[in-house]
């Protein structure tokens, strides 16, 4: 397939800029794949399409403030508007990071930043157009990003630096292990008190873990999507995780996956018939249409709504098709459906 085959319009006035005064207060639009049916409905109503039996899934990776701003090659600059984005620990200070403006970043470059005693030095650059840095500091860098790091908010977010508010509302309720450079953002929406009455309603909650780093953001620039390559991220799947979803899915519950990411992983993590199998390592499944969903074919998928033209939109084709999802979205954007991020969800069952 094309990548205009995976376009839309979109006005700019309904990419939510801020989060909502409270998480659950998102609006819900729910897809029936059989039918072909659209509901709208609020986010608290998801609780209406859940049963005891069936089993959600969460990614419980937790953002970390991976943005270093003021980054120059110069140490005294007095205009250091460059920034490098942490994407993944290769070793101790040794990262893969994005930097701006990279042509000013080439391997052998030194790092600075402003007003920081911190710097470092690209070493090489990568296939994905990003740079291996090694930093220098007193101690490791990694624990030095709550004090001097930023939230890493996306591009559509215009604003020159993340809000107070940010450290909070870009991060779920949930988020235990720290790793991701961009929230899972379809998981923004729950709060404890979901949680507890989905539990309370019998369905069992399971964590995975992925790291969302490059390959969930790294956008298409081949015009045959099946040509991309997606870069790899770290996941993982625990025993108990994944024995609580093969008895889900044996005793004819569904599973609903909350985001790309978790979906991902249960993909990965399956065989050819649908068993999961617990599991840690990296993955570069991309899926688009014509893949084959090993587990959630008869599942559900909770998501946000998506860029053009992405990964993560090519992924709910796959799952919904695509003139169906197409649908939805020019259905969204004249109802005033608050898209990205900060945005409203989308229910696929």
């Amino acid at each position: 397939m094309k990548l205009s085959d995976f376009d839309y319009e979109l006005p700019p006035s309904l990419i939510a800029q801020l989060p909502l005064p409270e998480r659950d207060q998102s609006r819900l639009m729910v897809l029936h794949r059989e039918s072909g049916r659209i509901e709208h409905k609020s986010f608290p109503q998801l609780l209406e399409h859940m049963q005891k039996g069936d089993a959600l899934v969460l990614n419980d990776s937790k953002v970390i403030p991976a943005r270093l701003l003021g980054a120059s090659p110069q140490r005294d600059a007095k205009d250091a508007r460059g920034e490098v984005l942490l994407l993944e620990e290769k070793a101790t200070n040794l990262w893969e990071c994005l930097v701006k403006p990279a042509k000013k970043f080439r391997p052998g470059a030194r790092v600075f930043f402003k007003g920081l005693d911190l710097k470092g030095e690209v070493l090489a650059d990568t296939p994905f157009q990003s740079k291996i840095v090694r930093f220098r500091c007193d101690g490791d860098v990694r624990q030095l990003l709550e004090g001097i790091g930023s939230v890493p908010l996306p591009p559509y977010i215009k604003r020159k630096t993340s809000l107070p508010i940010d450290r909070e509302r870009y991060q779920t309720v949930f988020a235990s292990r720290e790793g991701s450079v961009a929230a899972p953002t379809a998981g923004l929406h729950f709060t404890r008190q979901i949680l507890d009455a989905l539990r309370r309603k019998g369905v069992r909650v399971c964590y995975v873990t992925l790291h969302v780093g490059l390959g969930t953001f790294q956008p298409v620039r081949v015009n045959q999507i099946e040509h991309h390559r997606v870069h790899a991220e770290r996941f993982s799947i625990e025993k108990k995780p994944a024995q609580t979803l093969n008895r889900v899915r044996h005793d004819g519950g569904k599973i609903l996956a909350v985001g790309t990411t978790s979906a991902r992983v249960l993909e990965t993590a399956a065989d050819d018939e649908g068993t999961i199998r617990p599991m840690t390592g990296k993955t570069n499944l991309f899926i688009h249409p014509g893949c084959r969903f090993k587990v959630l074919g008869n599942g559900a998928l909770l998501t946000n709504f998506h860029l053009p033209k992405s990964t993560l939109l090519m992924l709910v084709c796959a799952f919904a098709g695509r003139d169906f999802i197409l649908q939805a979205y020019r259905e969204a954007v004249e109802a005033g459906y608050r898209f990205y991020s900060y945005g409203d969800a989308m229910l696929i069952l």
